[in-house]
């Protein structure tokens, strides 16, 4: 089966082909402009959607060498996400479907960065715990059989990625905030500093990142004398402390075999060590590939086929849904 896949979730517009659980294309354009405001700036993110899906389409379906009569199925993400760049990315999936004629089934983002391990490691067995942690969602999930899920642990109020991206941006690093804190705190003192993790209590799985910011910038304010090498790597390890604990917790409680990370911060390559180093071998541990840790729209063809080939789709007048739960 060929689909075609759609990702206009924040600020990555993206398109893909899958077939038969391969993927033969998969183009991203990142936003850049909201590099200069900071943060993503959510009509200038419609906008640039608009602007990109349908060049993206046409160079996805050229990428992968078919012809558009070859696409059966379209998967486009409903939610979550901003609500203007979900429309947006929606109403040109359905209009592409409707013009091809062929079915539409709006995808959970979430659910597609989950399957993202899947689409590179297709001998993944259930059960598993899985770290799901991204700019906007920092969860932890039991994945009993393929569609069922039980939470087990979520944020209280930023995620992960939201605690580098504002931690970015009280010391003036720039946006995105992951990728420069990473780069710069391989250069400082991981030590140096002893910031606050919260929830540690016993068996505890949840999250809370905003006492952390909160404290970060008491330090800027106080003007203490650290280097921001030292600063950046402590703040790094303070939040991937506290990700890689509450992982091996949830592990230890479900007693599994076999764990995955998905995520955009999946890609930090600390995160990666530190799940190793802690785990030792004990477990297996999976990741998806670094340009499927993103948003990307391989994930979303992926599991749109999955959702096509068992029969399920969705109406024509389906809406978006950016508070969107996986469960």
């Amino acid at each position: 089966m060929i689909i075609l896949g759609i990702e206009s979730s924040c600020d990555e517009s993206a398109a893909s082909i899958c077939k038969d659980g391969k993927i033969l294309s998969n183009v991203v354009s990142s936003q850049k402009i909201h590099n200069n405001y900071g943060g993503v700036v959510p009509e200038i993110a419609s906008r640039e959607h608009d602007r990109l899906l349908n060049h993206l389409v046409v160079k996805s379906i050229n990428e992968a060498n078919i012809s558009l009569n070859n696409i059966e199925g379209i998967g486009v993400t409903k939610g979550p996400g901003l609500a203007g760049a979900l429309l947006t990315g929606v109403s040109f999936a359905k209009g592409f479907s409707q013009s091809i004629n062929v079915p539409i089934i709006g995808i959970n983002h979430l659910e597609a960065h989950i399957y993202a391990n899947f689409l590179a490691y297709p001998k993944l067995e259930y059960p598993l715990v899985c770290l799901l942690v991204s700019g906007g969602h920092t969860q932890i999930w039991y994945i009993k059989n393929i569609f069922d899920y039980e939470l087990l642990g979520d944020t209280r109020d930023d995620a992960a990625g939201e605690a580098f991206d504002k931690g970015s941006r009280i010391l003036g690093l720039g946006y995105p905030g992951g990728p420069v804190i990473e780069k710069i705190a391989n250069k400082g003192n991981s030590d140096a500093i002893n910031f606050p993790r919260a929830l540690m209590e016993k068996d505890n799985l949840e999250f809370s990142f905003s006492g952390l910011k909160t404290s970060l910038l008491y330090l800027v304010k106080k003007e203490q004398l650290f280097d921001v090498e030292d600063i950046v790597a402590s703040y790094q390890k303070a939040i991937l402390d506290v990700l890689v604990t509450k992982l091996l917790r949830a592990i230890n409680i479900k007693k599994v075999n076999t764990c995955i990370i998905a995520g955009g911060v999946a890609a930090n390559k600390c995160l990666r060590r530190m799940v190793n180093d802690k785990l030792n071998n004990r477990i297996n541990v999976y990741y998806p590939d670094i340009n499927l840790c993103t948003d990307n729209a391989a994930m979303i063809a992926f599991l749109a086929e999955i959702y096509l080939m068992k029969g399920i789709r969705s109406s024509i007048d389906f809406e978006v849904v950016p508070n969107l739960k996986l469960k």
